[in-house]
């Protein structure tokens, strides 16, 4: 039942049985693990082993055989939380690394929520003003956490990027409320000028979209991204003639 978000915080999936199982048995045998969480008992001796060094598990030790109990679940914060402060003591070395090598002129893909939440950083650590093109309110899409959305934001405000928004018809129709969200200058097309389509330009990128639906960018989503300097500026002079003529 919990597996899959034991595993994202870095249990392999026998570890991840295994301490959903103690959570559920309180305290039990090799034998009664084994049962409950249908892992060969040779298996859970290799696993409690690695529990017990993560500090997820504990051993009482009596005549016969041995018995585990699960630590409290607030442990798992506190994984977390090392993992975190481990990242951020490299953070600022890889991030020397990666910026000594900028990148050159290129095109590629984005899928996916994460590939959107890519997308996102990418505005964000580009810094540039932003041109949205038929915009849908895809940040507001199902999936993206709420915390990743108000840090994305906090983020665009701190860096003071100024974007302008042309919305697709259909978002003043379906979600009002996300075009005073969005913020910044903006204007809607014209109802008979809605498509599937989504164009930004920010910076020396030009990143389309394309079967968006208002307010839901979709788990199998695809974004084509092309970086290069006098591609963008021509999509921005587009956008220009569409902006003065709405």
């Amino acid at each position: 039942m919990y597996e899959n978000a034991l595993e994202s915080i870095g249990l392999s999936p026998n570890e991840a049985k295994i301490y959903e199982a103690l959570i559920h048995l309180g305290k039990a045998s090799v034998t009664q693990i084994a049962k409950k969480s249908n892992i060969h008992r040779r298996n859970v001796y290799d696993s409690l082993n690695r529990l017990l060094e993560k500090g997820l598990t504990f051993q009482i030790f009596q005549a016969g055989e041995n018995i585990y109990s699960p630590v409290n679940p607030e442990k798992l914060l506190e994984l977390i939380h090392e993992k975190e402060v481990g990242i951020n003591k490299i953070l600022p070395e890889l991030n020397g690394i990666y910026h000594q090598k900028p990148l050159g002129e290129m095109a590629f893909i984005y899928k996916g929520l994460e590939g959107f939440k890519n997308y996102m950083r990418d505005l964000v650590r580009v810094g540039e003003p932003v041109c949205f093109l038929g915009a849908k309110a895809l940040w507001f899409t199902p999936g993206i956490p709420s915390y990743f959305l108000e840090n994305f934001q906090k983020e665009m405000k701190k860096k003071k990027v100024k974007y302008r928004t042309i919305f697709d018809y259909r978002v003043k129709e379906q979600m009002p409320e996300a075009i005073t969200k969005v913020g910044g200058e903006y204007k809607i097309l014209p109802k008979t000028y809605s498509t599937p389509g989504v164009c930004d330009i920010f910076g020396d990128y030009v990143v389309t979209f394309n079967s968006a639906e208002v307010g839901n960018f979709g788990e199998k989503g695809t974004i084509f991204v092309m970086k290069n300097k006098e591609l963008a500026e021509n999509y921005r002079i587009w956008f220009q003639f569409i902006w003065d003529k709405l």
